[in-house]
């Protein structure tokens, strides 16, 4: 793990590139912003941690809180106690350490960085912690909302990133409470394409979307989020670019339909097709 951390900063310090950098995948051209998001990416590959480190990668991307937040967890994990204290432990010290602001679109290299997360970087930190620890848990995708539900000895716990006090549910009756108002409507329409994945949703009627995804498919939806900065800023091409890597990653039908969208509103407005 130690080795991954020092990678992908040496990586990040690299000088950034002021030229797009493309690499075809498959049938896919890919654009990346910099050299250094380009080299994640591929190292990603193998290592979902740098994928989440590719968007928005910058040099002043440090990775002390994070290796303090490991190495303090590692030796809490030593000492043999019970998954559920364990799991309280590294909800506390993962918000105490690296989730210390909530901030709409906030990639993972910025809550390394300066501590803001929302609710896609701050699940991201929280899951990888949990593979590392060996506690089982699903990523849950919904409309406008990512969050994680652990399990320990057959029982369900919501673990809500966004709320660093309550956020972490253990009352069966409460669980199935949350569970229950993000469970999608039948036959509801699928949301606007280029609304973010945000904080705990205020709208609870005709939720479209209640999946599971993996640590790749949650990468993806960082990506997506963040092509919906440059989509709602009218930047359809950089908009496509992010897109087509976040399709990559997880070939959902919103992402799909914001690419095509977005391709078509580059050619309406600027006269042209980004490649995908």
């Amino acid at each position: 793990m130690k080795k991954v951390f020092a990678l992908a900063f040496i990586l990040i310090g690299f000088a950034l590139s002021a030229k797009s950098q493309d690499i075809v995948s498959g049938d896919e051209k890919l654009t990346f912003e910099s050299e250094v998001e380009k080299t994640l990416w591929q190292k990603g590959q193998e290592d979902v941690f740098q994928l989440f480190l590719a968007v928005e990668a910058s040099e002043s991307t440090s990775s002390s809180n994070w290796e303090k937040l490991v190495i303090e967890l590692d030796e809490l994990a030593s000492k043999n106690q019970d998954e559920l204290k364990l799991l309280r432990q590294i909800f506390q010290k993962t918000h105490q350490r690296i989730l210390k602001k909530y901030e709409i679109h906030s990639s993972f290299s910025a809550t390394l960085n300066s501590g803001k997360y929302d609710c896609v970087s701050g699940s991201a930190a929280l899951a990888i912690l949990l593979d590392r620890y060996r506690i089982e848990y699903d990523i849950i995708e919904t409309d406008y909302h990512v969050f994680l539900v652990a399990k320990i000895d057959g029982k369900e716990i919501i673990l809500e990133s966004t709320l660093p006090v309550g956020g972490m549910i253990t009352s069966p009756s409460e669980v199935a409470n949350y569970l229950k108002s993000y469970t999608a409507a039948n036959e509801a329409p699928l949301r606007e394409f280029n609304q973010r994945l945000a904080g705990p949703q205020v709208d609870y009627k005709d939720n479209s979307i209640f999946r599971k995804v993996n640590l790749r498919e949650l990468a993806g939806l960082q990506y997506y989020n963040h092509a919906i900065v440059q989509f709602n800023s009218q930047a359809f091409g950089k908009a496509v670019h992010q897109l087509s890597k976040a399709y990559l990653l997880y070939p959902s039908e919103r992402i799909e339909g914001l690419r095509e969208l977005s391709i078509d509103l580059a050619f309406k407005t600027y006269g042209y097709k980004p490649s995908r």
